[in-house]
């Protein structure tokens, strides 16, 4: 039997309890492990003290038989401000739910940003910039992220450069098309460059054993 965390989590994974026994100790370990997330729980016990930022917030309304139905719309993003960023939208009746189902999507959508210096006169021995250019897009929005030397900034509209300051990207350039107002499709465009970059660092492992199951 596992023990419990974080307030009565008893993992339900295969993932879940390798985090458990302390056979994966990393949120890199386990991104790395080939084994698919799906505990929010189990990103709080490797990364405590995660930030979250909402990004955008609407109200969704659509006719069923029953009439008109209203939700709320949130677009999230999460990040440990040092290479680890997270992005989800949720939604939800009340506001408060909408938020706090993007913040737990979110934890599942985490990546990996891989950081180093922007430029190679950069003598920074502290990552701070994207190690290589990196694109992402979400429907008509398409962000490109350029890495840049330390003292720059992020030269970022606003909801880019939060979510690039949650991966711990203190210096970029950025260049955005497209329907650039639409804050969801920015901020997914910008959440899918990230990942981009994280999925260069070359494939996941691959787990030599049985598919994953829940008890």
């Amino acid at each position: 039997m596992c023990a419990n965390y974080n307030d009565g989590w008893e993992p339900q994974t295969r993932l879940g309890r390798k985090v458990a026994e302390g056979e994966i100790d990393t949120m890199e370990g386990a991104l790395n492990s080939g084994l698919p997330l799906k505990e929010p729980e189990l990103v709080d016990q490797l990364l405590p003290g995660l930030e979250d930022e909402v990004l955008d917030i609407n109200m969704v309304q659509r006719m069923t038989d029953s009439g008109r139905r209203v939700k709320f719309r949130c677009v999230c993003a999460i990040g440990n401000r040092d290479g680890f960023v997270g992005y989800a939208e949720g939604r939800d009746d009340q506001v408060g739910g909408a938020i706090q189902k993007a913040i737990e999507i979110a934890k599942l959508n985490i990546v990996n940003v891989p950081r180093g210096a922007g430029s190679w006169e950069d003598r920074s021995d502290r990552p701070h910039s994207l190690t290589h250019r990196t694109t992402g897009k979400a429907g008509s929005v398409e962000v490109e992220l350029i890495p840049a030397p330390a003292g720059l900034g992020l030269a970022a509209t606003d909801t880019v450069r939060k979510i690039l300051e949650l991966s711990g990207i203190e210096n970029a350039w950025t260049k955005s098309h497209g329907n650039t107002r639409t804050t969801l499709n920015l901020a997914k465009a910008t959440y899918n460059a990230l990942e981009n970059a994280s999925q260069a660092r070359g494939p996941r492992a691959r787990p030599d054993e049985e598919p994953e199951v829940a008890d």
